[in-house]
């Protein structure tokens, strides 16, 4: 009977302690759950949100950037007479010929500009086409929905940029790409009211392609245009087609958004999301679909071990929370061991991802493209800062460096950059040329009280690739330009000048002896920096490169 009676108190025991301990657990572990459940939603719908709004901002930073193009041909005076002269019939074909070859000096300040035409009000055309390398048939007009006096209407019809999305594929040749454009209408400043002529640059979708950034497992972008079609998407083969009609209600949209992710096939069989936002400079919607299973993995992952804890505190409290305790020590210090190995360089990406989401939030829309930037500059010189690139990427690289440099500096100076189209696919070591860039606008510039200009020009000399680094800066002293032609660096401080030496360094190391830097200064005037570097050695590297 005692025995009874102990035993009866022996499983009261345990109950209790299993309601007062386990139970208890059980319950907090559900919350727990519950609430990260909701976290986690509500962070995924913010991080989409915000990747959407950056994707918003670098499409308005791009495109005003190609806007620049038109800006430059509408505007010009040179340009306005040429074309008034077509109008009024005087020799018509030699001044087209003149407007080409204008055109054409346009057509390589931009990456991804295929085309760059000029309709007139006598409706005569004068262009300079990548695709055709023609001068008598454009790659794209008689392809558009609209025919050319409609779209020359549309254009005249007021003084704003007009955005025509992707139409169909062109194709000549071997060459094929998909196209938006961008007109405007050629103003005449001693008459505005007159009708001149439209200009209209045609850019490759590929500029979108790269504004929405490459699809990962986690989701990608796309665009649709307000009329329903299909703008830009990596790896669809409906680009300019009708998607929803237009006018469509949000529901409609999502579903088809919905379907244009499945047929891509990034995501797999996996369950999709779709969060879209208007930009209201172009009316298009960038869409983001996202992999619901991948981002929520964390929540599954925890009812696993939710249903581990429960289990083994059925079985033994204590034991299980003393292992839990070592495995939490463990998860923390290899929590620890991973941000110390990644703290550089990402902890420095973050911080700028995270400074520049909280410039968006503050409609400081300058700052975050400067940060953007910044974060691009660092990212390429950090990651095999020896290595080679092409040359394209290089020029590419330096001008996002001077556009951080002219906005540093409320643009108190101008650069133009002009690199021979033939030398665009040769290689360059990295990081070669920003230490003379870098020398003329922080100690060339000091002081002028003129308007200040910097040029760099790259073209092919035979069997050198000449580069040609001037600025109209204060210049150097006489003295110190021997010495620096002679490879004698003063001892200083100065880290811009210990990075010119280890510049002109490395160009000997990479390219041998037959590598040549002469620079030429005169003091008020300004410095001229030549660089000679063996095409054989360019070549070679792009070959090994491609591999």
């Amino acid at each position: 009977m005692r025995a009874k009676v102990r035993k009866g108190i022996r499983y009261q025991w345990v109950t209790a302690f299993l309601v007062l301990a386990v139970i208890p657990l059980v319950l907090v572990n559900i919350v727990y759950y519950y609430n990260t459940s909701k976290l986690v939603q509500q962070n995924v719908e913010s991080m989409t949100k915000a990747n959407l709004e950056q994707t918003r901002v670098s499409l308005d930073v791009w495109l005003e950037s190609y806007e620049d193009i038109l800006f430059q041909v509408y505007t010009d005076d040179g340009i306005v007479e040429l074309v008034d002269r077509i109008n009024a019939g005087e020799d018509v074909a030699n001044n087209r010929k003149q407007l080409r070859k204008t055109l054409r000096g346009l057509f390589y300040t931009k990456d991804y500009v295929k085309s760059i035409l000029i309709i007139t009000e006598s409706g005569e055309l004068a262009f300079y086409d990548q695709l055709t390398a023609s001068t008598t048939q454009t790659s794209w007009l008689n392809s558009m929905e609209l025919s050319q006096a409609e779209l020359y209407a549309e254009i005249s019809s007021d003084n704003r940029t007009h955005l025509f999305s992707t139409g169909e594929k062109v194709v000549f040749g071997s060459n094929s790409c998909y196209l938006f454009h961008i007109g405007h209408r050629i103003i005449d400043y001693r008459d505005v009211d007159k009708q001149c002529g439209v200009v209209v640059v045609s850019i490759d979708e590929k500029l979108l392609e790269e504004v929405c950034a490459p699809p990962t497992e986690n989701g990608f972008n796309f665009i649709v245009d307000s009329a329903g079609y299909l703008v830009s998407c990596a790896g669809s083969d409906r680009l300019g087609e009708s998607v929803f009609p237009e006018g469509a209600d949000p529901g409609t949209k999502t579903k088809a958004y919905r379907n244009i992710a499945e047929r891509t096939g990034f995501l797999g069989d996996k369950e999709l999301s779709v969060y879209f936002v208007q930009d209201e400079k172009t009316g298009w919607e960038i869409i983001r679909a996202t992999n619901q299973n991948e981002l929520v993995q964390g929540l599954h992952q925890q009812q696993k071990i939710l249903g581990v804890i429960i289990a083994l505190s059925l079985l033994s409290v204590l034991p299980m929370t003393e292992r839990l305790k070592k495995s939490v020590v463990k998860q923390k210090n290899a929590e620890i061991a991973a941000l110390e190995a990644q703290i550089n360089p990402h902890f420095l990406y973050n911080t700028l991802d995270t400074i520049n989401w909280m410039a968006i939030d503050r409609d400081e829309y300058e700052i975050s493209n400067m940060i953007t930037t910044l974060a691009r500059i660092l990212r390429y010189g950090i990651s095999d800062s020896n290595g080679v690139v092409k040359i394209r990427d290089e020029v590419e690289w330096l001008k996002q460096y001077i556009f951080l440099q002219q906005t540093r500096l409320k643009n108190a100076f101008d650069c133009h950059i002009n690199v021979a189209p033939e030398l665009m696919d040769l290689t360059v070591h990295k990081l070669l040329l920003q230490p003379f860039i870098e020398n003329a606008i922080l100690h060339g510039f000091e002081g002028v009280d003129r308007t200040c200009s910097l040029q760099m020009e790259m073209k092919r000399d035979h069997d050198f690739i000449e580069i040609k680094i001037e600025d109209n800066g204060c210049g150097i002293p006489d003295e110190i330009v021997r010495e620096m032609n002679q490879g004698i660096f003063r001892k200083t401080e100065d880290k811009n000048h210990i990075g010119m030496e280890n510049a002109i360094t490395r160009l000997h190391m990479y390219y041998g002896e037959r590598t040549r830097i002469m620079i030429h200064s005169k003091q008020v005037e300004g410095t001229l920096v030549q660089i000679r570097i063996p095409v054989a050695e360019a070549e070679e590297k792009s070959e090994n490169s491609d591999r």
